[in-house]
């Protein structure tokens, strides 16, 4: 009933501290591939959020940690949620590339 005061088992970063840590980070973009198209954060993968749910283990591995992304971050916090319940080690990038101050790359 009052889902706001769940504490999520994940930890979040804001879209615009991830500068200094591009190329550094393996960050996973998973909007849909016309989104992407459109312009993604540099360094960013696409695998859309039905891919990875449906597939994680072809596409991600346990022992790295990802941050995940999406336009706004509502999706990449339901893909956390997911890949924390199947054991995986992700930050949630909220406000996405939506908040993006710095140039996006297409």
């Amino acid at each position: 009933m009052f889902g706001f005061f769940n504490k999520s088992n994940f930890d979040s970063i804001n879209v615009n501290d991830l500068g200094n840590k591009l190329g550094k980070i393996t960050i996973i973009d998973v909007r849909e591939p016309s989104e992407y198209k459109r312009g993604h954060i540099p360094t960013a993968t696409n695998i859309p959020m039905g891919t990875i749910l449906e597939n994680t283990e072809k596409h991600l591995d346990k022992a790295k940690e990802y941050h995940i992304v999406c336009q706004s971050g509502k999706r990449s916090e339901r893909v956390c949620s997911d890949l924390t319940s199947k054991g995986y080690k992700v930050i949630n990038v909220f406000g996405g590339t939506g908040s993006y101050v710095s140039s996006l790359e297409r």
